[in-house]
């Protein structure tokens, strides 16, 4: 008994201890800090989120044509080219509602999907289906009720997508959700991607998908591998994206909060976060990550909203931020206008800037070029990690585009072979080989790369640079 007496003091201060250490990092953590090493997105990027924010909306009309609800600017639907629209009643409890649409303006077959519904318990049976670890898909692990949802989706839809995609084919196949249906649309590009032959062998850049305040829905090196698909949209201090607590839990821990919040507070403070990392099970918000930021610390003003994107891997919304807008931000109508006044501001900056249009085409091929090494630093940095499934990622899925080393093998195996022929020092094949690599990382052309190595004799032969022999 005296050492159960003594041991329950030091028991209640060290837990006092720890969440008193948790209260304190969380009072000075702000949503900045999740972003703030992040670069900034740029219009042409970012150009479809208000957008898609608006078909999402509509789902919630009951009649197109007649809006209710309708935003200031619109939603930017032409009535005629809703194919068509599944209500609670048409997918009996085993999707969110949503809409096809098929956008001729800017030739894309959208599937927008609305969020959770906190009147219908579908809903909440779709976010209960899922227990640690129990779904494995592709390598990795998934959230088996959207999982479910999106194969119903997929299986009722397929015919009509795959029409689509085969008359159309220069259009692409857009998935767009928020909250509930973020998870639902993230794992029907997931199946499509993973099984392209069901629509026709669809090709994997044509495939896009929009989760607008994502769930957390799926492993980290899925998160990573899908990213040059799936964009995340996340304002601020929305709350989903940052609730690492399996969503079921939540929900079936609603009449026992206190309970809940002790046992986040103690996992927060005693975990680290390179073991979270470890996790194979462990579910993260999806793909390439959008976060708009427009508020001060605790409320102190407003600044114009700024828009940063990255691929990350450790700080992916780890921490939930204690705010009063945690919730708030979670809402579709406010992050359609805070995006919306984003792309404004960035539209409007473009203008001022002047920029021919040969050079924004050469900024946009660039920006895809940046993407794409962006994609292989988040692969290096999860195998760095040993985050698991990650050392494979690149060469099984081919999520990365490989010509241009391809390219640069060949031309190094070419460069090995003209020394050999031309001389037998092994000092001066090293030599061109570091001059040929000096002048690959300046951008030096092949032909450039010849006449700096290279003399013609007198018979208009090419003989290796007698200065080059003698360094």
């Amino acid at each position: 008994m005296s050492i159960l007496c003594g041991c329950c003091p030091l028991l209640e201060c060290v837990y006092c201890l720890g969440c008193a250490r948790w209260a304190y990092k969380r009072c000075l953590y702000t949503a900045g800090h999740d972003s703030q090493d992040w670069g900034l997105a740029t219009p042409h990027e970012f150009e479809p989120v208000p957008r898609f924010c608006r078909y999402i909306l509509s789902v919630y009309e009951e009649d197109i044509r007649n809006p209710v609800w309708e935003p200031s600017e619109g939603y930017g639907i032409n009535p005629d080219w809703l194919l068509l629209k599944k209500t609670y009643e048409d997918t009996q409890g085993r999707a969110p509602a949503y809409v096809l649409y098929l956008d001729h303006d800017h030739k894309d077959v959208v599937v927008a999907i609305r969020g959770l519904n906190l009147a219908k318990e579908s809903d909440y049976a779709v976010l209960l289906d899922n227990k640690l670890g129990e779904r494995k898909f592709d390598g990795g692990y998934v959230h088996n009720g959207l999982l479910k949802a999106a194969g119903w989706v997929l299986d009722e839809e397929c015919e009509v997508l795959r029409e689509l995609v085969v008359k159309y084919p220069s259009y692409t196949l857009t998935f767009a959700g928020h909250s509930l249906g973020s998870g639902v649309a993230t794992m029907l590009a997931l199946l499509v991607v993973r099984r392209p032959d069901r629509l026709g062998n669809i090709e994997r850049k044509r495939v896009r998908c929009f989760a607008i305040a994502p769930a957390r829905c799926m492993s980290l090196n899925l998160a990573v591998r899908y990213a040059d698909v799936i964009n995340s949209v996340v304002l601020q201090d929305d709350f989903l994206p940052r609730t690492a607590t399996p969503l079921e839990d939540i929900f079936k821990s609603l009449f026992c909060l206190p309970c809940l919040l002790c046992i986040r507070c103690m996992k927060d403070t005693c975990v680290p976060e390179q073991k979270m990392l470890k996790d194979p099970r462990r579910l993260y918000a999806p793909g390439r990550m959008y976060h708009i930021v427009e508020r001060k610390p605790c409320r102190l003003g407003r600044f114009p909203p700024v828009v940063k994107t990255a691929v990350p891997v450790d700080g992916r919304f780890e921490h939930i931020v204690l705010s009063c807008n945690a919730t708030s931000d979670h809402a579709i109508i406010w992050i359609e206008r805070e995006a919306q006044r984003a792309l404004n501001l960035m539209l409007e900056k473009e203008k001022r800037m002047e920029i021919p249009e040969k050079q924004r085409m050469e900024r946009q091929e660039s920006l895809a070029r940046e993407h794409n090494l962006e994609y292989r630093a988040a692969l290096r940095r999860a195998v760095t990690l040993d985050v698991p499934h990650a050392d494979s990622i690149e060469s099984e899925y081919g999520t990365f585009d490989k010509t241009q080393e391809d390219e640069t093998e060949e031309e190094e195996e070419e460069t090995e072979s003209i020394t050999s022929k031309v001389g037998e020092s092994s000092s001066a094949s090293s030599s061109v080989r570091q001059s040929y690599k000096r002048r690959r990382n300046r951008g030096v052309s092949w032909d450039e790369l010849i006449e700096s190595l290279f003399e013609r004799d007198e018979s208009g032969n090419l003989t290796f640079q007698k200065s080059d022999l003698l360094r």
